[in-house]
């Protein structure tokens, strides 16, 4: 592996933020560019040309003309699209799944077929691409029911149906109208799993797979899990009810199958494996975990909070996924004991409709002024400096003025910034995050208040 590298990011949210923050930390990071990127990236010192995501040939042309030793693509549109295809195909490595690989994320259908055929616990289902035929499956097996969008739908595409009415819509929604565009040319009908969500991260380079971490997103807008689901209003990591027998057991039952499948049926997954679970309890009061979805990236805004607990450099790891070498690495991620929480701030009216070129005033030194980071052990208080324990990643923001001395920005999108810290419980991560809110002087903006209440309420109120 080259002592220096690099590295390209295909991205503009606060995923690529959180990621570029994390690399940038690396001794092996030569020069780091951005594709489209943001102006926090440009003022963090990421080079970033106004190229398209979905221009393949021309990122392949930038990839080559400034010698990019590491491609990294953030969103899941490039991958579905086959972005990592593309630029593999011109000997460029990349931290990504192929087109076929992606479809994990790309099809509901797939997934489901997938885990039916390896035996990968997930919720009973059938798929659809006519209305008479959904409606009557759905009368069959009664409400409350699921029902999904086939493709990528932004994380709108799925509906959790309380009633036989409120179903037939949603086939009709999806089907019969035009709701999530190509998307929703078939839906995915599906059993509903009562118990508590979990998102698992895992990296592979096709045939070795590691684990990662655990986290938790607040999908619905507002406190309580109350209103529209969003992309994600909050996250921490790592998720309360998961223990290192639990992480064992995820791995075990759906991840490795899963990695195995992928490789049997031709279309090996490099990249990160992103699954969300459903934690069903028994009646022994054991947890089961199912698969309900894979993602194929980072999740946003759990990224966030796993960059900021992850204590190994990322760059290595990445690239030996693209390089198909991770059975050479010898050792397993370490992650910092403490807990991370991501706070989201958005625009007002997300996630309909919302108001732009709303101005953000944020004081430069925000991370540094937060109540002190109360670190585990004298080895955690040596390593950890006041910027690593809490930081404020831009999703959706332009600077206003000059982008390498901003202090000003303006709202552009949804999501617009996602206020990180550690501590050394979840209480503690809770409220540093969120004094760190309190430095953002954005009065029209809003987050929800109570980002880790499971795990702050839980009888865990520590990192195990």
């Amino acid at each position: 592996m080259a002592s220096r590298m690099n590295v390209l990011l295909i991205g503009s949210g606060g995923r690529e933020h959180a990621l570029s923050w994390k690399m940038r930390q690396s001794p092996l990071l030569g020069a780091l560019h951005a594709i489209p990127g943001h102006d926090a990236l440009r003022k963090d010192g990421c080079q970033c040309p106004p190229i398209a995501m979905n221009d393949q040939a021309a990122i392949v042309a930038y990839a080559k003309e400034h010698a990019i030793d590491l491609v990294v693509i953030g969103p899941e549109a490039p991958l579905v699209e086959g972005l990592a295809d593309s630029l593999r195909a011109a000997s460029i490595p990349v931290f990504g799944p192929s087109k076929s690989a992606a479809r994990l994320e790309g099809s509901k259908a797939f997934m489901k077929d997938l885990s039916l055929k390896y035996g990968i616990p997930t919720a009973a289902y059938g798929r659809f691409s006519h209305v008479e035929e959904a409606k009557a499956y759905i009368d069959r097996k009664g409400a409350p029911i699921v029902i999904k969008a086939d493709g990528l739908a932004a994380g709108k595409g799925v509906i959790i149906a309380h009633s036989i009415d409120e179903a037939h819509k949603a086939v009709d929604d999806i089907l019969g109208g035009d709701a999530f565009g190509e998307a929703g040319h078939e839906i995915v009908v599906e059993e509903f799993l009562d118990g508590e969500e979990v998102s698992f991260f895992a990296i592979s380079d096709g045939h070795v797979v590691l684990p990662m971490a655990s986290a938790q997103d607040h999908k619905a807008a507002f406190d309580g899990d109350k209103g529209p689901n969003t992309g994600g209003m909050g996250a921490y990591s790592p998720a309360h009810l998961m223990t290192k027998a639990m992480d064992q057991k995820v791995m075990a039952t759906i991840i490795e199958p899963t990695i195995r499948a992928m490789a049997r049926e031709g279309c090996p997954f490099q990249g990160v494996l992103f699954a969300g679970l459903m934690m069903i309890r028994r009646k022994d009061g054991t947890l089961e975990p199912k698969l309900l979805e894979y993602n194929v990236r980072f999740g946003d805004p759990e990224c966030q909070a796993l960059m900021m607990r992850m204590d190994s450099d990322i760059l290595p790891l990445l690239k030996n996924c693209a390089d198909g070498t991770l059975s050479g690495v010898k050792q397993a991620m370490k992650w910092k004991d403490e807990a991370a929480l991501c706070v989201v701030m958005a625009s007002p009216g997300y996630p309909a409709a919302y108001q732009k070129g709303l101005t953000i005033r944020i004081p430069d030194d925000a991370a540094m002024t937060i109540p002190p980071y109360v670190a585990k052990g004298e080895a955690a208080q040596a390593t950890v400096t006041p910027d690593q324990a809490a930081q404020i990643f831009h999703a959706g923001t332009v600077a206003k003025g000059d982008a390498e001395g901003a202090a000003e920005w303006l709202n552009q999108g949804g999501r617009v910034l996602g206020c990180t810290a550690l501590g050394g419980s979840f209480s503690e991560a809770q409220s540093r995050a969120y004094a760190l809110v309190a430095k953002v002087d954005w009065p029209q903006g809003f987050y929800r208040k109570d980002i880790g209440w499971r795990a702050v309420q839980s009888d865990h109120n520590k990192v195990s």
